[in-house]
């Protein structure tokens, strides 16, 4: 697996490949713009200079981005999605000047606040999911050039957000029908906390052949690589550093070291700033070497 981890672009996207080079990465996730609004200001001439010359001379070679936090492609109420319809366009967009690989997205909560019974509950988070697929149509259709993917992200399900079952990401796969426009982002500590047991061997397969016989392996375009705070099934989204957390080193080691996964980046998200993934990347390599 390409290491990597989420780095910091506060003064400017340019400072993205920097901390690459203090962490000795070649793989990074950033923000594009700030992740808590909806809107940002076009990236000036001279600082996508500068990104691309940080990148070649800093040796990343894998590079996405995070959608911002407000965005909910499902969202009930009709003008937060069509807001969010406009703000993920315009993350893609800035993908596409940025060269980026994918743009990680959550996919949406269904019903906010709501507490439904178990037939409401299916047929609700139907809509959502449905609600999705027709929101990223729209947005591929008023951007039909667009390379930079959407990466659907795997949630823990807190609360009513969906994409926390593996058919329910293929579902919005198949239902959006644009494969070359779409991927997958696999967050351990969110498959974890949304049931799936990977922390031992059996677990491990199990959990991976029923992604590939649901999503498809193929789809993976990055890992977020977190230990988790919560207990298994909690649907509880609390990241830990690596061996620290109720998944622990070994299921860590296993991933990093699959084939499949071999060109894949897997980008820590866990707690802290540079000194912390650089601790963390240090426990990665030293399960790689172990």
């Amino acid at each position: 697996m390409i290491l990597g981890a989420h780095v910091s672009t506060a003064g400017g996207v340019s400072k993205g490949p920097v901390n690459a080079k203090t962490l000795g990465i070649p793989a990074i996730q950033i923000f594009s713009k700030n992740q808590h609004q909806w809107a940002a200001k076009p990236f000036e001439e001279t600082e996508l200079e500068k990104w691309y010359a940080g990148i070649k001379a800093n040796g990343v070679t894998h590079s996405v981005s995070h959608a911002a936090y407000l965005i909910n492609l499902c969202a009930p109420v009709e003008e937060n999605r069509q807001k969010s319809k406009a703000a993920f366009l315009d993350e893609l967009m800035r993908g596409d000047q940025l060269g980026l690989i994918g743009v990680v997205l959550h996919p949406g909560s269904h019903a906010p606040g709501e507490k439904l019974d178990a037939k409401d509950l299916i047929a609700s988070e139907k809509q959502g999911i449905q609600r999705i697929a027709d929101s990223l149509k729209q947005i591929f259709d008023n951007h039909p050039d667009g390379k930079t993917k959407c990466l659907l992200e795997v949630t823990a399900g807190q609360g009513s957000h969906l994409g926390y079952r593996f058919d329910q990401i293929a579902e919005m796969l198949r239902l959006t029908n644009a494969p070359e426009r779409m991927g997958v982002c696999l967050d351990t500590c969110h498959i974890h906390s949304a049931g799936y047991d990977w922390t031992n061997e059996e677990g491990y397969d199990k959990v991976f052949s029923e992604f590939d016989n649901s999503v498809g392996c193929n789809q993976i375009s990055c890992f977020h690589l977190n230990d988790t705070k919560k207990k298994l099934g909690s649907r509880v989204d609390r990241h830990e550093d690596i061996g620290k957390g109720e998944i622990g080193a070994h299921p860590f080691k296993r991933l990093i070291e699959d084939p499949r996964f071999k060109d894949v980046p897997g980008l820590l998200e866990t707690p802290g700033e540079i000194p912390d993934y650089a601790r963390n990347l240090a426990t990665l390599h030293e399960l790689l070497a172990s």
